[in-house]
């Protein structure tokens, strides 16, 4: 088996705030116990306001993210409109249940804005989509993580809160989880934006937040 198909143990989060989802997830891809690399990439943009997250083999993640992007530019071009975060996540649930005998060793959430505004479904290796309506985590560390955001959570953050709270969860699963680690990656999905945040405005956030 080829060692990226190999890469897995992750902590992936996702929030719905009030004009928007927060995804967010740590960098350290692993190889049983060897940290196979510090800057593994976790979050892709599939569509303009539309990101996934990904969790287990990082060679199934990488290809069903091709596919996803690729899929989602034929609806618009087809459609005339773009794909809503619901008909992704039911696109993305049918092609994994269609290799359902041939799995792709993956758990995914997929989040954005549409019409309908902001939602976040999470997608097992099986092709089951479920909409989450506030939070969710999938990875090895997501049972830190869900410590952490079931006690802070509430329906009516901002988009301040509510990526601190995803960088708080995911600290906490860095700090117990063997194959979580190596800093956060956050991106910020509204009407208006896709937006990655840097790390230093993710700093500036948590301190602002801790004073």
């Amino acid at each position: 088996m080829p060692e990226a198909e190999m890469m897995k143990g992750t902590t992936t989060i996702g929030i719905v705030f009030r004009d928007g989802v927060v995804l967010a997830t740590e960098k350290r891809a692993t190889m049983g116990y060897m940290i196979a690399s510090k800057r593994a990439k976790k979050v892709y943009q599939i569509a303009d306001r539309i990101g996934m997250t990904t969790a287990g083999g990082v060679g199934d993640a990488q290809q069903l993210a091709r596919i996803m992007t690729v899929e989602c530019r034929l609806f618009a071009i087809r459609r005339g409109k773009p794909i809503t975060v619901g008909a992704a996540s039911t696109l993305l649930s049918n092609y994994l249940n269609q290799n359902r005998y041939f799995p792709f060793y993956v758990q995914l959430l997929v989040g954005g804005v549409d019409r309908t505004g902001p939602s976040v479904y999470s997608v097992d290796a099986m092709g089951g989509a479920t909409r989450e309506d506030d939070i969710v985590a999938t990875g090895s560390g997501s049972p830190m993580a869900y410590g952490v955001l079931e006690d802070r959570y509430r329906k009516d953050m901002d988009e301040e809160e509510a990526v601190f709270l995803a960088v708080r969860a995911l600290r906490s699963a860095m700090r117990r989880d063997a194959g979580s680690g190596e800093g956060v990656h956050v991106v910020v999905i509204t009407r208006d934006r896709y937006e990655e945040l840097s790390e230093e405005s993710v700093q500036k956030i948590e301190a602002a937040r801790a004073a």
